[in-house]
Parts: structure tokens; sequence; C-alpha cells
């Protein structure tokens, strides 16, 4: 990194910033009160408002949300007449899974062949840590320029909405001239990226009945209608031959036209196996920014073990859908529960149950933000120039931002580079990623103050 007072000062605090996110890791805050205790996530929390206070913010406060979680606001105010800048990240993480297949415990943070391992290391306690050191670092070098508003979001992993029902409540409270969503991440360690598209998604579950109660297979099977198989039967309705996404009604043919995912690149991101095709049709990047994609996150039936010769009763499963940019994801529900309802074989019984949904995203990328950004990061990764990619998951507050506030810019940057493995065992971050973006924020910030 090029000589720059903002990035020694970054340099400097990293060592700081490895024993935060150590302790800030180490709070199991998953958002799922049956599995881990609530005490987890608030202890988080409280640890996010005590660092707020100890760097000077104001009216910092625990927000109980209408989720039942809590999200943590600060206020810093800057000069006079400042701009104000919105930072966001989010404090709640996913399940580790296996802990057994974890090389070190999931929620100890371990350095190892140059990364720190641990569950929200990346996503999203890292950003947290990346926040802090940006306003450490501005605050060594002449102040920050800005008003800084901080939420850290505690159910974001969830998708129970909390956060964005409590915006829509308190309208004032988010208000900002740019927001920076510290969530999601280079296309690449070291190539410098800004998000512009985020596909939304809904959540559905699916249930099918066929009989009263299950029945000995060697009697009834052959002539009763399996649950089991009609489920089945309907889930592989879902998608075309090659693997693409056919939901009646619902355009699966858009492009992607910017920075593309090369074929190679990506089955070594997603570790797919030798000799394993990869499914869909188009680009990769058609495939996961521009276009729909189901998945079936669980099917209910019984397991192998201990199973025994019956004709099922009754399945379920649990079907998510994302949309892109352009597709309404309340529509998109509809058409899937109708696809769903009309595949159903044999006359079976089948209900549809919507239990999660959030919108799509795109940024305006020709923003006076973006040019600020691409500055700052053109500083803080010497010789690269900043890219633009989607992504294929979803930020449902995003949208909730862009609605109540429709003149504000938003930007999306973070620490979810490929080699992150977020959601998946052995979550790890770069700590070269997180000096390199805490030192872009700084001067993104900086730029953004003099614009």
């Amino acid at each position: 990194m090029s000589s720059n007072p903002v990035a020694e000062t970054v340099a400097s605090l990293m060592p700081r910033a490895k024993a935060e996110l150590t302790e800030l890791v180490a709070f199991k805050s998953v958002a799922d009160f049956d599995q881990y205790p609530r005490s987890e996530s608030e202890g988080a929390a409280n640890w996010i408002a005590d660092a707020l206070r100890s760097e000077g913010f104001e009216d910092v406060a625990l927000l109980d949300t209408p989720d039942g979680t809590q999200s943590v606001y600060g206020f810093l105010p800057g000069p006079e007449g400042a701009k104000t800048v919105l930072l966001y990240a989010h404090y709640d993480v996913q399940p580790p899974l296996d802990e057994a297949a974890w090389a070190t415990p999931p929620f100890d943070l371990v350095e190892r062949d140059g990364r720190w391992y641990g569950r929200g290391s990346a996503d999203c306690k890292g950003g947290v840590i990346m926040h802090l050191l940006a306003l450490r670092a501005l605050k060594a070098n002449g102040g920050v320029p800005v008003h800084v508003k901080v939420i850290v979001e505690g159910s974001e992993e969830q998708g129970t909405g909390g956060l964005e029902r409590y915006a829509e409540e308190h309208p004032e409270l988010l208000t900002a001239d740019t927001i920076v969503i510290g969530d999601a991440g280079n296309f690449r360690a070291g190539l410098p990226t800004v998000t512009a598209t985020l596909r939304g998604m809904t959540l559905v579950r699916v249930q099918v009945d066929t009989l009263e109660g299950n029945l000995h297979s060697g009697q009834f099977g052959g002539a009763a209608p399996d649950a089991l198989a009609a489920l089945i039967r309907v889930l592989d309705s879902l998608r075309d031959r090659d693997g693409s996404t056919t939901v009646d009604g619902l355009d699966a043919a858009s492009v992607w036209d910017g920075l593309q995912y090369e074929d190679q690149a990506f089955r070594e991101d997603a570790k797919v196996l030798d000799g394993v095709e990869l499914i869909g049709s188009g680009t990769v990047a058609d495939r996961v920014w521009a276009r729909p994609s189901v998945t079936v996150l669980g099917i209910d039936c019984p397991p192998v073990v201990g199973a025994t010769p019956s004709v099922q009763a009754g399945a379920r499963a649990l079907v998510s859908l994302r949309v892109p940019p352009g597709v309404d994801a309340g529509e998109a529900s509809k058409l899937l529960q109708a696809h769903i309802a009309a595949h159903t074989p044999w006359g079976a019984r089948v209900t549809t149950e919507q239990i999660g949904q959030g919108q799509a995203f795109r940024a305006d990328t020709s923003s006076p933000a973006y040019a600020s950004m691409a500055a700052a990061m053109a500083v803080a990764y010497p010789g690269q120039e900043m890219q633009s990619s989607g992504m294929g998951g979803s930020i449902p507050l995003c949208n909730t931002l862009a609605s109540l506030y429709p003149e504000t810019e938003i930007l999306l940057i973070g620490l979810s580079e490929p080699e992150a493995q977020i959601h998946a065992v052995n979550e790890s971050v770069s700590p070269d990623e997180l000096e390199r973006l805490s030192v872009s924020e700084a001067l993104f910030l900086q730029n953004y103050a003099a614009s």
C-alpha cells in the first residue's frame, strides 16, 4: 500500500483490531434463541455499544426491534454543515453447522496461514471492526469530516426483518446523505469491488399430504400415493434438464453485462467436485447475479437410519427462490406457489406458506459517492481500479433504506470475498482485506466530505 497517513495509522491499529475481533467473535450471537442463548446476542450488542461510546458516539442505544432482537445505534457529530454518512454492519451470525468439521473452535478467532478463522470474522463482525478502524484513523489524522451514524443489526442472518420494520416506524433515525453497507465483499481478494446489485428472495414452506397415515409399503405400495414421491416430483419441476430454474411465468433469461465470473474460477470458489458439471445456461455471472435461482433448503422426511418400510402420508420442504433486480419478490413468490400447486401430481393435497421475503436491490454506480469510493480504493489498492459486481445473496435492509430515503446513495463493500467461506465451515477473514478496506472507507469519508 502506498505511503499515506491514514494507511499508516490503520496498519498500526491492526493488532488492536485482531484483539477486538477475537472478543467479538467469542459471542455466540446466533439470533435463533431456540439454539443459542439470548444472552450471547445481548453480550455482543453491549460490546458494540461500549465500543461506540469509547469513540465519542452520542445517543448510543440498544434498539428493541419487532422481531425480539436488538440493533445498536450511535451518532458521532462532525463539523457543522457536514454531510451525514450511515455505516451499517450486523453482529448476528450463522450457526457454525458441524462444529467437529471446523479445524479450530468456531467461536475462537485463530490465525492460520495468514487468515483469521472464526464464525462471523468476515460476515459481519469484521465489518464492525472495519468501521471502527476507519473512524479511528480519521480521528488520528485531522478528525472525522462528516456526521456519522452507525447501525449494527442483530438479526440479519435470520431474515426476520426486525430492523427493517423498526426503520419504517422511525424513518428519521437512519436518514443520511450516503449509506455504506459493510456486508458485501470484493469479487476476489485484492480486487477492490463495490456490489452494484443484490438478488431478492422469498422463502416458501411446502406441505404435501396424501394419506391419513403411513402405510406398509409391501401391502399398499404401488397404488397408494406416496407424499414424499409427490414432493420430489414437485421439487424436480423447479429445474430444467440442465439445472436452470424454471418457475412458470418467471423470466430466467436476463444477462449480466459487467464484470464476468470465469467458469474455472467459480468451480474453485464453490469447490465443485471433479467431473461434476455446473448447472444452468448462460455465463456464470448471468446465473448467479442476473437470473432467478431456486434452492431446496430442507426436507422433512424419515431419515435413512431407522427408516421403516412405509408409504409416506405427508412430507414437507423449505424452498428458497432468489430473484434479480427488476423482479418483485412478492410477485415471484406468488408465481412459485402457483407453480407448486400446478405441478403437484396425483391430486395430492398441497399447501404453501411464505415465511420470508426481501426485495432485490440495484445501486446507482454513477453517483458522486461511487466516484469518492473509486478514488479511495485506488489508494488503498495501488494499481487496481475499482470494479462493480453483483451478489447473489440478499440484504433486505437495502431496499427498505432505498424506499425510505430515495435520494440517498447506497454503497456496498465488505470482507466476504470467496476465500472467506461465509456461512460455511471454517469461515475466515483476510487481515489484508480488513486493513485495505478500512483505509478505503476512511479515505472515502474524506473524499466524500470534500465532494
